[in-house]
């Protein structure tokens, strides 16, 4: 009796280690997919114009990007509310840095979060206030630009991750530039804004 019990313990191992060693390469081979997939999206946005895009103002009214031609322009896609203290932090660092708020360049943070629920977190943390703000109903806008699917996603394919589309004067996209580790980078995003 004991061999048996032996002899179906060691199979029974071997076989969640099996579906434990197949779950691991399903999943590497969705991160790898993923990661292509964003590294090409990502590369077909380089050296073209930023397209026509459409989002939505704190009071509810449409914004076009189009009237950022002029300046240099820091996109800042991420998981708006959900993100806290991370992306909330990284929109207070561009909202009170003179750097991004000056005749020659500007930060824009882009969030899939309403405006009215996106005033509730100002109430929260007033600082916030202070960021330049768009919202991006239903994500149509990241889904767009590809930024849904970008390694710093945490819900790939239905929220940004922590992810900027620098953009030059004349509207051109400079630059896609993804964050993992979701941190405030103002230094590096100008030092890579000085070379345009």
């Amino acid at each position: 009796m004991k061999k048996y019990t032996k002899t179906y313990l060691i199979a029974g191992l071997a076989a969640l280690a099996a579906v434990v060693a197949g779950v691991a390469l399903l999943n590497s081979d969705k991160t790898s997919a993923q990661k292509q997939r964003a590294d090409i999206t990502g590369n077909s946005l380089i050296g073209k114009p930023l397209p026509n895009i459409q989002l939505m103002d704190k009071d509810g009214r449409t914004s076009s990007l189009d009237g950022l031609k002029g300046k240099n322009a820091v996109l800042f896609f991420n998981e708006g509310l959900m993100c806290y203290p991370a992306c909330w932090n990284q929109m207070v660092a561009f909202g009170t840095d003179p750097r991004f708020n000056s005749a020659r360049t500007i930060a824009v943070s882009v969030v899939i979060d309403s405006p009215r629920d996106w005033q509730r977190a100002v109430a929260k943390m007033p600082s916030l206030a202070r960021a330049a703000t768009l919202f991006d109903g239903g994500a149509i806008v990241s889904r767009q630009l590809g930024v849904l699917s970008m390694g710093s996603s945490m819900h790939p394919g239905q929220v940004p991750g922590h992810t900027y589309i620098l953009v030059d004067t004349q509207g051109i996209v400079r630059e896609v530039f993804d964050d993992p580790n979701m941190g405030v980078n103002n230094d590096l995003i100008i030092q890579k804004i000085s070379k345009f």
